[in-house]
């Protein structure tokens, strides 16, 4: 791994500023984009009030985005609220799964027909990439905001570039579409493919979500088979 080149703290801390406002956007539309798809997801998938979650993860929500487009140093607290936010998100999708398996192993008749079942399953698991891509962005060496800083911790995930520093420009750092891409392909191979996790963490995260979208193909192709005849 390529060593991380000395510049100047306050340069540092400016350019990583700058770096986290380009992301904040994409990581908060991503964000919306699972609050979007928990809402759409039928009634017995769904904790019960059906609005309670969607309104928790809104009433978050605006407050972070309020900040960060206020501050271009991410308070302390907005990345608790940030991490609180991305777990909540990921309890409930997992909770969606376990109603899922519910509905396919129930005997006699489901709450969901086999195609909404499969419909769900297929947003539950677009949720769970997206869920994961957000933890990916916000534990990474600290975090977006500290990122490739002289406050940043070890790497928790190794990229190519950080390999082979020739593949990319000077100074190069992941962002969230990277982060995306790599929960993306695990979620579909159910292993990590181009960028390797290198803390317990980040492996621990990796195979909750492999075992998740594990869990949700199958409960896919159960059903594909029973509506195919």
């Amino acid at each position: 791994m390529s060593e991380i080149p000395e510049i100047p703290e306050d340069a540092a801390e400016h350019e990583a500023g700058h770096d986290f406002q380009q992301d904040r956007w994409p990581a908060s539309i991503a964000i919306v984009t699972c609050i979007v798809l928990y809402v759409v997801l039928p009634e017995a998938l769904v904790i019960k009030p059906t609005w309670l979650v969607p309104t928790l993860e809104v009433l978050v929500l605006i407050p972070l985005i309020w900040s960060r487009h206020r501050n271009e140093v991410q308070p302390e607290w907005a990345r608790k609220m940030a991490i609180g936010l991305v777990g909540l998100i990921s309890l409930s999708n997992v909770i969606s799964i376990g109603f899922l398996v519910h509905s396919l192993l129930k005997t006699g008749s489901s709450p969901t027909d086999g195609r909404t079942l499969v419909f769900s399953a297929a947003l539950i698991w677009i949720t769970n990439v997206i869920a994961f891509s957000l933890w990916f962005w916000e534990i990474d060496r600290g975090g977006p905001r500290v990122r490739f800083t002289p406050k940043e911790r070890w790497p928790d995930f190794q990229f190519p570039q950080m390999e082979n520093p020739k593949l990319a420009q000077p100074n190069w750092r992941p962002r969230y579409l990277d982060y995306l891409y790599v929960a993306l392909t695990n979620g579909a191979a159910f292993s990590p493919t181009d960028a390797m996790p290198l803390t317990i963490t980040a492996k621990m995260l990796m195979s909750i979500e492999s075992l998740a979208s594990m869990v949700t193909v199958l409960v896919v192709a159960a059903r594909a088979v029973n509506i195919l005849k």
